[in-house]
């Protein structure tokens, strides 16, 4: 059975990673999934931890989807974004609970999404969608391989439109991606998957 072939339960959730040029991708992608999402989608935005964010704020006025900075303890919630607060790892565990983390940065980044996407992978095996966009570095990359190893699904923002590769490049090195898309055509993408998976 490949990761795109329908399982009993549907998708559970959807995880996101973005770095450099990260609040412009995550506008356009949030902004087009619609307010009726049948999963909760986790972000890792990497953020200064010097400095309050506003970026619930910024992409709520974006999309229609509730948005907010996850907190610990919470259950993740259908048609609700929750971001990693900044210098914190956001990890989901068991009954879909959240967690949040200050242990050691993962590649110089804290949050990690290679954190995220394993604590996914983990806990939802082929129901997660792991999604990078736009950043530098390779942070996504061993996440990735790890949702695709459980039978998840991987989409990655095209290199080539990204604002920044370097995030994208190292996903799509992995092998372990199943679709390379233009960034305005995620959204429609993990809709389809996401309402197929529900049918």
């Amino acid at each position: 059975m490949t990761s795109e072939e329908p399982t009993a339960d549907g998708y559970a959730a959807v995880t996101v990673a973005s770095s450099a040029g990260g609040i412009r991708g995550l506008s356009t992608l949030l902004g087009a999934l619609g307010p009726a999402l049948p999963v909760p989608v986790l972000v890792v935005q990497h953020l200064d931890p010097q400095h309050r964010t506003a970026i619930a704020e910024i992409l709520g006025r974006r999309t229609p989807l509730d948005v907010k900075l996850a907190e610990n303890d919470e259950h993740a919630r259908p048609g609700t974004v929750h971001i990693a607060p900044p210098d914190r790892h956001l990890l989901i565990t068991a009954d879909g609970v959240l967690a949040l983390t200050d242990a050691a940065r993962v590649n110089f980044v804290r949050p990690s999404a290679d954190l995220l996407f394993r604590s996914a992978a983990e806990v939802y095996g082929p129901r997660v969608i792991a999604c990078v966009l736009t950043g530098t570095g390779h942070d996504g990359a061993v996440g990735v391989d790890a949702v695709k190893s459980r039978g998840g699904t991987v989409i990655v923002q095209d290199p080539r439109t990204a604002e920044f590769s370097g995030m994208p490049e190292a996903a799509v090195g992995t092998g372990a991606v199943d679709r390379v898309l233009p960034l305005d055509e995620i959204a429609a993408a993990i809709r389809v998957l996401v309402e197929t998976k529900r049918q």
